[in-house]
């Protein structure tokens, strides 16, 4: 099977929507998913959760792992959750076929070997800018990082990016392509009405994107009002139900 072949069989398995509600989910999700929450998520049933969600393991759009959510091991502590993760890689199609990502990645290793990183983040930053002042863009900085894939959730007080839009290009160009995104996120914030009650400033998390947005002095006592109400939060863990000692994994 071509390597388009296998993307378009990946992608077929969201065309249904209970399917693509769980995918998003799990996939918008900081950690690991178990099927109570995310039929919760999307108001199904668990066992209608548990079918679709397998059917998206089945395509490679998410991974399992089991694991106690009790927290303790051993005799008694109850048998081990299925959890689910969206799976690693990235799977595209284009029709008629298109090649933008090696386009993507010549052009920024000229830029890279010109030492050209200053005008790329004052080009991100100023198209960043002219965005944030669309008269159609969304006020909210939050869900207008949302609507671009980088699928924010609160972390206290601060706003992570459980995603970076950038992904192959930054793995192989990661100052430049970092600095970029900052850059853009920053004039973003600029040109949004609400954006000037949040500072972007570097902090990477090991999945996802570098960049987080912190409250900007004067702002974080009404952000600490309204928490994770306009966000979406980290989905706390299952609490597994007692269960027999030695229990086999679920399946």
């Amino acid at each position: 099977m071509s390597s388009e072949d296998a993307a378009l069989e990946a992608l077929a398995a969201l065309g249904d929507p209970v399917r693509r509600g769980l995918y998003r989910h799990v996939a918008g999700t900081p950690g690991d998913v178990g099927r109570d929450a995310a039929a919760e998520a999307v108001g199904v049933s668990r066992s209608l959760a548990a079918f679709h969600l397998d059917k998206l393991v089945e395509a490679g759009l998410l991974e399992v792992c089991f694991r106690r959510l009790s927290g303790r091991s051993g005799p008694g502590s109850g048998r081990p959750s299925k959890l689910y993760r969206r799976a690693e890689g990235e799977r595209t199609v284009s029709v008629p076929p298109r090649s933008y990502d090696s386009a993507g990645r010549l052009l920024a290793e000229v830029v890279e070997r010109a030492g050209l990183d200053g005008e790329l983040q004052a080009a991100a930053r100023a198209a960043g800018e002219a965005s944030g002042s669309d008269p159609g863009c969304e006020a909210d900085p939050v869900e207008v990082l949302r609507a671009r894939g980088y699928e924010p959730f609160r972390d206290g007080g601060t706003v992570r990016l459980n995603n970076c839009p950038f992904h192959a290009l930054a793995d192989q160009f990661p100052a430049l392509v970092c600095g970029m995104n900052l850059a853009g996120i920053e004039g973003l914030l600029k040109g949004l009405p609400g954006g000037q009650s949040w500072n972007a400033a570097m902090d990477p998390l090991p999945q996802g994107c570098c960049v987080a947005l912190e409250a900007a002095e004067g702002a974080k006592g009404a952000e600490g009002a309204k928490g994770a109400e306009e966000a979406a939060p980290q989905t706390a863990p299952e609490v597994a139900p007692e269960a027999t000692p030695q229990a086999a994994p679920e399946v």
